[in-house]
């Protein structure tokens, strides 16, 4: 048994089981819940409609609760969903590619690093985001004219056939009520509780933000010009890994309406406290190194890492959280008719 326990380790332990603890308490507390003050959200990818269904705007509901088309519509006024679809497809493809040459290279073995954990987790973002981008373009080439495409195309059969105002106005109130009913049946279908994969989505979304930052800060900032580590070297593979997923990342939010509350902090703070359970396992099964010095039970001064890497989950949550209300702050101030704020 590869794994020694000291007396010092058990303070590590009680370290992740209350960061587990705090974080089951934030969600049980926050997820989903109608009384909250804030304007988080819930979501779904594919939610049930009525026979009206067409193409919906995206809707301010209640805490715990999100518009399915906010999964595949983009901040940006008029911008096609084949844009966001083309972005994700492509980012997609690309940290495929490198997570392969990763696993060519280093074999399977290298998923004991957390840098593979949190790649792996953001191609699973961008693979859900391609299913809910192709459902919203299909959404979109099946939705009804908007009332200005009706109105211009009214307008225009009038000129040419010279039909009678009396007749293009009846018109237009028929589209009007139209549409209004179908906003209505929209609204309704998009405040149901929403469906497992888009919640699924939006959970990732969050997860991979924090856990992004956090693996580019401890990669750039720790481990290059502090630490050595015998099996690490750096080289245009490692510098493409710690690069590409905050970069493909910032890209799609910059065109996504997501949201982004605060409290999926706990979301992170999950997934981290799980890899660190998993290097804990197989370190008990027998496996003889640890893949990042900072996490090793063996040295008196765990419990400082441990509590350090802890907090340090706040600032890398908060610093993505910060970017995208710039992004809001920023692009609804230089572009109020292009930007719409999520």
């Amino acid at each position: 048994m590869a794994l020694v326990i000291y007396w010092y380790d058990f303070i590590c332990f009680a370290i992740v089981a209350g960061a587990i603890l705090g974080s089951l308490w934030v969600l049980r507390r926050r997820e989903g819940s109608g009384t909250c003050e804030d304007h988080s959200a819930y979501e779904s990818l594919l939610v049930a409609q009525s026979d009206t269904e067409g193409f919906a705007g995206v809707t301010r509901l209640r805490a715990g609760h999100l518009s399915s088309t906010q999964l595949w519509t983009s901040c940006w006024r008029g911008l096609h969903p084949v844009w966001l679809l083309v972005s994700r497809t492509v980012s997609a493809v690309v940290m495929i590619g490198l997570l392969l040459w990763d696993v060519r290279r280093y074999d399977a073995s290298i998923f004991v690093y957390y840098t593979e954990w949190t790649f792996t987790l953001v191609i699973l973002y961008f693979a859900l985001g391609i299913i809910a981008s192709v459902h919203g373009c299909l959404m979109h080439s099946k939705r009804p004219w908007t009332e200005n495409d009706e109105n211009n195309g009214y307008l225009k059969s009038d000129l040419e056939g010279r039909n009678s105002t009396s007749t293009i106005n009846l018109r237009t109130h028929k589209v009007r009520g139209t549409i209004k009913l179908q906003s209505h049946h929209e609204q309704d279908a998009t405040e149901q509780r929403a469906g497992f994969w888009g919640y699924l989505m939006q959970t990732i979304f969050q997860t991979c933000a924090g856990a992004v930052i956090l693996t580019d800060v401890v990669f750039w900032f720790v481990i290059v010009p502090f630490l050595s580590i015998q099996r690490f070297s750096l080289n245009l593979l490692m510098g493409c890994m710690h690069s590409f997923n905050l970069v493909f990342l910032l890209l799609d939010t910059a065109l996504n309406s997501l949201p982004f509350p605060w409290f999926r902090l706990a979301y992170f703070v999950l997934w981290s406290c799980l890899y660190v359970i998993f290097q804990w396992i197989i370190h008990a099964c027998g496996f003889t190194w640890w893949p990042y010095p900072f996490l090793e039970l063996s040295i008196p001064w765990a419990p400082l890492w441990y509590f350090g890497l802890a907090v340090v989950h706040i600032p890398c949550y908060g610093l993505y959280a910060l970017i995208v209300k710039i992004k809001n702050a920023v692009f609804s101030r230089l572009f109020p008719e292009a930007y719409i704020r999520c």
